[in-house]
């Protein structure tokens, strides 16, 4: 009979190269956001890959980040913990990228005591020449990494990194029951697609001062009724995201409902309001309630 594997296996990298989008290639659903602005992934997201004889527990972290207000310093504590518990640790760059924005996380990847697999990502936008010299730098900068080149935009390699994952997992009951997809709550993905949308939509500093308060999730056999709040920082951010008669809130819910409709197989029906919430950023009561702050 075969032995049953588990284990957890954590993605860490400086913003913006494909942490994310390598996450849900594994998974296979969107669970954590993608665009092309950096530091979107503020919370430490699980992702869970189940076989018969393996349970994968993927983490996506936030970036790599000097940190300048709290929040970013609460983004970093999730990365920290991402060394603690890895059984396997997927350390990604992108072609051309020559070091981690942070001496001390690099020192404790070149000193790990755990599997590495150092990913070279979007090499569908390089040649061969760059790759060849990306592969050198890296296997000096880290001789304890076994490496890979990918692109999990088009996955390719992605399933050869995968196999290599599953021989490295150690013996392990499963964490998680079978049929679970991630350890984060239905309005965790409610505010994750909000976000995203106003990610896309909105400039500058915007994106950076909201967060999303998922106030109603009442789930029907068709429907699912939900009732979001979006907060900014100040009052001239609320205006700035409703728009010229509340056309750029509405474009916003509109395209956050037909994500949501997709992800939850069901018919949504959403209804979002602005408030404003004063320096929420740098205040630790709001940290903790929005759940930054462990």
């Amino acid at each position: 009979m075969t032995k049953h594997k588990a284990g957890f296996v954590n993605i860490i990298g400086n913003p913006n190269v494909g942490k994310s989008t390598l996450m849900n290639a594994f998974v296979g659903e969107r669970l954590s956001i993608i665009t092309s602005k950096a530091q979107t992934t503020r919370h430490r997201i699980l992702g869970i890959v189940n076989g018969d004889d393996f349970q994968v527990l993927l983490s996506d972290t936030p970036g790599i980040i000097k940190p300048a207000y709290q929040l970013q310093e609460s983004m970093m504590d999730f990365v920290k913990s991402a060394f603690e518990d890895a059984d396997i640790l997927l350390y990604l760059v992108e072609l051309g990228e020559k070091e981690l924005k942070d001496e001390a996380f690099f020192k404790k990847i070149t000193n790990s005591k755990i599997p590495v697999l150092l990913l070279i990502n979007k090499i569908d936008k390089g040649n061969e020449e760059l790759l060849s010299e990306a592969l050198k730098l890296w296997q000096e900068k880290v001789p304890n990494a076994e490496i890979f080149a990918i692109s999990a935009l088009q996955n390719f390699g992605v399933s050869e990194v995968f196999n290599r994952i599953i021989e490295l997992l150690p013996e392990s009951p499963p964490f998680y029951p079978k049929d679970q997809l991630t350890d984060k709550p239905e309005r965790f993905f409610v505010n994750e697609a909000i976000r995203e949308k106003i990610l896309m939509h909105y400039k500058k500093e915007i994106p950076y001062s909201v967060e999303i308060d998922t106030e109603e999730f009442f789930e029907d056999e068709n429907i699912i009724r939900i009732r979001s709040i979006i907060m900014v920082e100040r009052e001239t951010q609320k205006g700035i995201i409703i728009g010229h008669k509340g056309s750029a809130l509405k474009r916003v819910g509109t395209e956050a409902r037909k994500d949501l409709e997709k992800f939850f197989g069901k018919q949504i029906h959403l209804e979002l309001y602005v408030k404003v919430n004063k320096d929420w950023r740098s205040n630790e009561r709001q940290l903790r309630r929005f759940g930054y702050n462990q």
